[in-house]
């Protein structure tokens, strides 16, 4: 048995470690929300790849893989639970020409981030590549092409975007070039592009959406694809450094079929704790929807 100097070292010895945040992060309580299953009409309306939910929980802008982007407000019952979206707007983004984006290889656009000042980033792959338009109908303005990394190809490249508080960028791509390898979690600040860490790979998981806590946590959003079995999410949280994530944690981890091909995630807070709300991408297939599902994270 430890003597009293002994045990006073110990209580001394634990209180620093978890001030210098080396224990393990408080487990998190996951509640489901619920879902809603949203409807269109038109010929542009679904392959909804990224959503950005305003602070309040009351707005939206939803991106289709189509380079269309849709926006309006949300409505919520009292228990905050999504009932239906009214569309205000739609827009067909387009290149720096003015030129509306066609579907394929520079109308592919996965990833979206809204920042403080209501500037809109875009995240292509295909012509892999990330645009800002200052409203929805202007034309993009160009930026530098990110670097090429492991595994980004057609159809595998800057699939999760998300912005700081600062209005830098982090961006995530599909694929690491092997199952063994780590994501490279790419940074864009003042038109320069750097890697700033590289992300655990779990071998079938693959980036599809990401954000940016209200708690300063990165948000990431995985999928992975089981054939006639559907889809399966998972959402980690983490924080980001230069010395690697720190405080990692898997929030949830979904059954195969039990939601659609969940891709993009808006983070925020509704005032209870933490909300998630993702959205699916139906693929434009009649045997597939488009998905809200929302969960509520208490510390």
């Amino acid at each position: 048995m430890p003597n009293r100097r002994n045990s006073a070292l110990i209580a001394f010895l634990s209180v620093f470690l978890m001030a210098a945040g080396s224990l393990a992060a408080p487990a998190a309580t996951l509640e489901y929300v619920g879902t809603f299953v949203w409807h269109g009409g038109e010929g542009s309306f679904g392959g909804f790849s990224g959503i950005e939910v305003s602070p309040d929980g009351n707005g939206f802008h939803a991106l289709s893989d189509r380079a269309y982007l849709y926006w309006g407000s949300i409505e919520r019952d009292p228990q905050g639970r999504i009932r239906g979206l009214d569309v205000a707007g739609r827009a067909h983004l387009k290149d720096s020409k003015g030129e509306a984006l066609k579907p394929g290889y520079l109308g592919d656009s996965e990833g979206l981030a809204i920042g403080q000042d209501g500037r809109i980033w875009v995240s292509f792959e295909g012509l892999d590549r990330i645009a800002a338009y200052d409203d929805p109908d202007a034309p993009a303005t160009r930026q530098p092409r990110p670097p090429e990394t492991p595994g980004m190809r057609l159809n595998a490249g800057l699939e999760a975007l998300a912005i700081r508080d600062d209005g830098s960028l982090i961006a995530v791509p599909e694929r690491s070039g092997r199952e063994s390898w780590p994501f490279p979690v790419l940074h864009y600040k003042d038109r320069e592009w750097s890697t700033l860490t590289h992300i655990r790979r779990d071998p079938r998981w693959l980036p599809v959406g990401a954000d940016f806590g209200p708690d300063g946590f990165f948000y990431l959003l995985e999928r992975d694809f089981h054939g006639l079995f559907g889809f399966s999410s998972r959402v980690r949280r983490m924080r980001l450094s230069e010395d690697g994530p720190q405080d990692e944690q898997v929030l949830l981890t979904t059954k195969p079929l039990q939601y659609d091909n969940l891709e993009g995630l808006s983070v925020w807070h509704d005032g209870q704790g933490i909300r998630l709300t993702m959205i699916s991408d139906d693929n434009f297939l009649i045997v597939q929807r488009t998905e809200l599902v929302e969960y509520r994270l208490r510390d």
